[in-house]
């Protein structure tokens, strides 16, 4: 099993428009047998800074994803809605392997 580790940098002004576009990729990460652990938005300390986890199968699996949701209709929507709204400024993706009991 692999982890995707998304940090976000967002636009604070557009915290509405941020959660609206993960709401989005939620059920498309699991369309493509994704395991989805949710979106963490600001509370306290930073306001600009977000954070998403996923997981799939193996690194293959994420790179199925990647080449799949590039085309797929829905991806695209969701890509072009953080566009048009400009609620991300930047974003940085890890990879990380859980370690459980």
């Amino acid at each position: 099993m692999v982890t995707c580790y998304l940090r976000y940098v967002i636009d604070p002004y557009r915290l509405a428009e941020f959660e609206h576009y993960a709401k989005l990729w939620i059920p498309l990460v699991e369309r493509f047998d994704g395991d989805h652990h949710g979106y963490f938005l600001p509370h306290e300390g930073a306001n600009n800074i977000a954070y998403a986890l996923f997981s799939f199968e193996s690194l293959a699996a994420y790179e199925r994803y990647r080449e799949q949701s590039a085309t797929d209709e829905d991806c695209m929507a969701a890509y072009r809605y953080a566009d048009e709204t400009r609620c991300i400024v930047s974003c940085e993706r890890s990879f990380m392997r859980p370690v459980f009991e």
